[in-house]
């Protein structure tokens, strides 16, 4: 029997014994024997750990539910202690993918479901290489972002030595692997901020189409897709990069965005339209076809003004407006609640990932800074640069390469 019948097996034994009365009264009670109910595709689905040339987490589809985690070394800690946390951290994501409980220290959250895509990915902040004597090995592409225009950034909620992102399609899966890292941290760290996230779910729309967002627009048309000639060189470190231990890895710039929903939802559709510079109910451009159209930028109206206007999201963010700059966007929606003001804290966990920050998000988001409609109904709180290795072999775990170089 695998793992993961073994413990759906265990979840319905539990639920018999804890309504034993209740189902022997209807004339029924599960032999230990039965074979335990097949998992629906959806909680069947699994990503594996190992054997990728990159980590899981960039290139597959974003799930329904989403946590990302930056940590701190803890005071005294350094290159030993940050080896062994990662071979923790490895061991128990492995299990987690593959659906099966993490030993004797499984608490159990996800007892009755199985991996349900369920992904996880590891990342090393720039000041991370301080603190284990690392610098010498420190990218280059982890230097710092500039500043721009509409940063409010919050710096307790910006940064960190550590990144994990973790996304899986049941939401006890995703908290069930929130968890074990938190516990697997131990004392070698601390957790300097979280975020959750969201997305709809697989299957509630009729067919697969792009994520909506918060603003209801549909967003991530424009994403490279693997199918590029020029994806992977876009997207992830070459063989031959440097450090050689990042070959097979990405960076990924992480911010979350607010958006100012109350302004927002005061525009028209048609307002809202000429912000974005694409048809709201489908993402077709207004220059006219449908969501996968290639966006005409010249073309005009019978008035003779721009389809697309001149400081539309969509024009200003094209590729072709950035020298070819593109990266690939894996976002999360959020919501916390309600700010003392009385509007809604609710935005965008935009992560992007990109072989190079500086020939990928940098440029872009100058360009959005000078000029983006867009920038009036937005807000960047928090900000994180992140160096995510490629996938690890197996009998390896996350940044071997780096930290036993």
């Amino acid at each position: 029997m695998s793992d993961i019948s073994r413990r759906r097996l265990l979840g319905t034994a539990g639920a018999v014994g804890a309504g034993g009365l209740v189902i022997g009264a209807a004339g029924y009670a599960a032999a230990e024997s039965d074979p335990p109910a097949a998992l629906t595709s959806l909680g069947s689905t699994g990503v594996a750990f190992t054997g990728g040339a990159h980590q899981a987490g960039i290139t597959e589809p974003a799930q329904s539910t989403g946590h990302l985690v930056a940590f701190d070394l803890a005071a005294g800690a350094g290159r030993t202690q940050a080896a062994a946390l990662l071979r923790r951290w490895s061991a128990s994501a492995r299990s987690l993918m593959a659906g099966d409980p993490v030993g004797d220290t499984d608490t159990d959250i996800a007892l009755d479901a199985g991996p349900s895509s369920l992904t996880v990915t590891f990342g090393f902040g720039r000041s991370f290489f301080d603190r284990t004597g690392l610098t010498a090995q420190r990218p280059s592409q982890l230097d710092p972002l500039p500043d721009f225009s509409g940063d409010r950034l919050d710096a307790k909620r910006s940064g960190g030595d550590l990144w994990v992102q973790i996304g899986a399609n049941d939401a006890l899966v995703a908290f069930h692997a929130l968890r074990q890292l938190q516990k697997d941290a131990g004392s070698a760290a601390r957790v300097r901020w979280q975020m959750n996230g969201f997305n709809r779910a697989p299957g509630a729309t009729a067919s697969p189409m792009t994520a909506r967002n918060l603003m209801g627009q549909i967003d991530g048309t424009g994403n490279p897709k693997e199918s590029d000639d020029d994806f992977a060189a876009r997207i992830f470190v070459p063989a031959s990069g440097q450090p050689a231990w990042m070959a097979g890895g990405s960076y990924a710039v992480v911010r979350r965005i607010r958006m100012l929903l109350d302004s927002w939802e005061h525009l028209s559709t048609h307002q809202q339209e000429q912000v974005i510079g694409r048809r709201k109910k489908d993402g077709a451009p207004l220059s006219g076809g449908t969501e996968t159209t290639e966006m005409d930028l010249d073309k005009r109206g019978t008035d003779g003004k721009l389809l697309v206007p001149s400081d539309a999201h969509a024009r200003i963010s094209a590729p072709e407006q950035n020298g070819g700059a593109a990266m690939l966007r894996r976002p999360f929606s959020y919501h916390d609640g309600v700010s003392a003001d009385g509007t809604p804290d609710a935005g965008l966990l935009f992560v992007c990932w990109q072989a190079d920050p500086l020939k990928g998000f940098v440029p872009v988001q100058r360009k959005l800074d000078r000029g983006d409609a867009l920038s009036a109904f937005v807000r960047h709180e928090s900000s994180g640069l992140f160096a995510v290795p490629g996938g690890p072999k197996a009998g390896e775990y996350v940044g071997q390469r780096l930290l036993e170089g």
